[in-house]
């Protein structure tokens, strides 16, 4: 096949190809048109019939936990100067509860627990939704 023969196919074929596109959009927008019409579903509050929320579809969703031993501010100059062994004083007592952090938010306060050379944190207070949604506000 010629050069011109590949040229007088693609000009065709690109000729072809505007024609369906104008008469595509004609029979999409001209007056012969017909609505669609969509069936009207009486769904309940909470998304599933019979009222009860479907939890399930949030169950997998990972989240952050993170556990807070305290808090400090200091200097750029300080900071440029800790080494190794240096001490960091804390905004919170020694035996004071930690708190329990979930994306941010605080959840519960606990104590360091070692299980099996590991640490964890043993849920000394959690925090009530209500208490929560208070501190959002």
């Amino acid at each position: 096949m010629s050069d011109d023969d590949n040229e007088v196919d693609q000009g065709s074929m690109a000729d072809d190809w505007a024609a369906a596109m104008e008469e595509q959009a004609a029979d999409e927008g001209g007056p012969d048109a017909d609505p669609v019409g969509f069936e009207e579903f009486d769904m309940p509050p909470g998304g599933q019939p019979g009222g009860n929320p479907d939890l399930d579809i949030i169950l997998d969703i990972p989240v952050t936990i993170s556990m807070e031993v305290g808090r400090t501010s200091i200097t750029i100059r300080n900071l440029l100067q800790l080494n190794q062994g240096s001490v960091i004083e804390l905004d919170r007592l020694a035996g004071e509860p930690l708190d329990v952090l979930v994306n941010g938010t605080l959840i519960a306060h606990g104590e360091v627990v070692v299980v099996n050379e590991k640490f964890g944190i043993r849920m000394t207070d959690v925090i009530s939704p209500s208490e929560r949604i208070k501190k959002l506000r």
